[in-house]
């Protein structure tokens, strides 16, 4: 039985093709309760406290585990590298060692890079 059915008694199959608005599917799928199908996927998915993660069965590790690689697959190499290069200067912030922007030209390519002031 699906989510919808479930909490509901919506049938989706008949409700969309009969009229129902994008905003009150919208509404209704804002409203689905975590004791459907759907509402402990997204549970599952969503799930971040330690604690809770190392009680999870094989099943739900399965379940996250593809949903965070779909997820990583949909992240541009651009926006990678961004969140790579904020993680280093990060890391050296916290080692306490200096560092300076600098500007790389090269090919008629101008980008900045880090560099350790030693």
């Amino acid at each position: 039985m699906s989510s919808f059915q479930s909490q509901y008694g919506l049938r989706l199959s008949r409700e969309l093709p009969a009229g129902m608005k994008w905003n009150e599917f919208a509404d209704l799928l804002c409203g689905i309760g975590p004791d459907t199908a759907l509402g402990r996927i997204v549970a599952i998915r969503a799930e971040t406290d330690e604690k809770i993660l190392k009680q999870f069965t094989s099943e739900q590790n399965r379940i996250r585990y593809e949903w965070r690689k779909k997820r990583a697959k949909q992240v541009s190499t651009k926006e990678r590298d961004a969140f790579l290069e904020e993680m280093k200067e990060t890391f050296l912030g916290m080692a306490g060692l200096p560092y300076r922007q600098e500007l790389n030209e090269k090919g008629g390519e101008r980008t900045w890079r880090q560099v350790l002031d030693r």
